[in-house]
């Protein structure tokens, strides 16, 4: 059980932050539509705090991340909270209360089993990788009974932040003239969302087991009533995931099966069907400062006959078994101050791609900078195909204080 002492006074409080300045500018004219921001769909001024401590029993402590951002793209300021949680723990469990971030799965960059919030604007626009994933207004729970560790997340509803038309140029078969929304929390979509995980080690390799109860989080559009509405359909999930030393390197699986409630039949065209999804992944240090990995993913639709039958007329259809396969080399310089990392997603059923191509140097212990770019291409009717007229160069210098 969770000790239940009162905790005592802080001890060991620590504070740290940065200033950070980033932007990233599209590489090509483009025709954009009024309201997108054409040249600089990134450009911001960013100052972070942290704080975090714990109590002299080392039982109880907190930590918090605050971010106050110029936005210059969009001329908008705002003050926004990262993460801000308290934890309790004893030997045999721990609670963690907050908005804190969670990761699950094995992938890189490819997500299964990981059902919680993403920040697909972020990636798209060369932003740090720490903020690819957002925090959950959550009660997570750990237990650990021997042989297998507990966890269970239960959350409140954030949708992922993905690309609008205000900083991308995008493709969009839906009537330009009509008004749009998206649902807002509070409406009867965001309800809580319930996720567990079961994990523990045989040998080398490390096993896990997940379920959830959870909604999509990218919103499903549809025409209703003179409006284009965007809601959050809910989703069941079920999979497992392997990881641990295989042929000199480290080799992943991971799978799961996507119940798609309010789509079971797979005749609502504005829905997702449901699907199983897996993903098999290979790393490995082929030198000193050197690694590479690869990824092959696949996502199987299930009533895909139902889901061609309704297609509207002008929607681009989707794959029956969509395939992507992703490579990552990463190589670092000069007693490890310079990386050099190169990241890509290849369509091999879409026939597109999207490239992340990035050199990073520290000056120091408190200053580093970094270019880089995000290059889609392919298939226009493709998922990265369809942003290729959005490509950018960026760079991002921060400073630690």
């Amino acid at each position: 059980m969770l000790a239940s002492a009162p905790p005592a006074a802080a001890e060991g409080l620590s504070w740290n932050g940065f200033v950070q300045s980033h932007v990233a500018a599209r590489t090509a004219d483009v025709n954009c539509p009024a309201g997108t921001e054409c040249n600089y769909p990134a450009a911001d001024l960013r100052g972070e705090l942290g704080a975090d401590g714990k109590n002299a029993a080392g039982n109880a402590g907190f930590f918090g991340r605050f971010d106050l951002l110029r936005d210059f793209a969009l001329d908008d300021t705002r003050l926004t909270t990262r993460e801000l949680y308290g934890d309790l723990r004893s030997e045999k469990a721990a609670t963690r209360l907050g908005r804190q971030v969670i990761t699950w799965g094995v992938g890189d960059l490819l997500f299964i089993n990981d059902t919680f919030p993403k920040d697909q604007v972020s990636l798209f626009t060369g932003q740090p990788l720490e903020y690819f994933k957002l925090g959950s207004d959550a009660l997570k729970l750990n237990a650990y009974p021997a042989p297998a560790n507990l966890e269970l997340v239960v959350a409140g509803f954030r949708a992922d932040n993905t690309p609008t038309s205000r900083r991308f140029v995008l493709a969009d078969p839906l009537p330009a003239e009509l008004p749009r929304r998206t649902e807002e929390p509070g409406d009867r979509a965001h309800e809580l969302e319930v996720s567990g995980r079961v994990f523990g080690y045989y040998d080398s390799w490390e096993l896990a087991g997940y379920a959830s109860r959870t909604h999509y989080h990218s919103p499903a559009m549809r025409v209703k009533a003179g409006e284009i509405v965007g809601t959050f359909p809910r989703l069941n999930t079920l999979g497992a995931s392997f990881t641990g030393p295989a042929l000199k390197g480290v080799l992943s699986l991971e799978t799961g099966y996507y119940d798609s409630v309010q789509d079971r039949e797979g005749r609502d065209p504005s829905v997702d069907n449901s699907q199983f999804r897996n993903l098999i992944g290979y790393s490995r240090q082929v030198w000193d400062d050197t690694t590479v990995g690869v990824q092959l993913y696949g996502e199987w639709m299930r009533n895909y006959g139902a889901y061609r039958e309704t297609l509207p007329a002008g929607f681009p259809a989707k794959d029956y078994l969509r395939k992507v396969a992703t490579f990552r080399y990463t190589q670092l310089f000069a007693h490890q101050t310079v990386s050099f990392n190169v990241f890509a997603f290849v369509g091999l059923s879409e026939k597109d791609r999207y490239i992340i191509p990035s050199l990073r140097y520290a000056f120091s212990d408190n200053l580093w900078a970094e270019i880089g770019a995000n290059v889609f291409g392919g298939k226009r009717n493709g998922t990265f195909g369809s942003l290729q007229d959005n490509n950018n160069v960026y760079l991002t210098v921060r400073f630690a204080l």
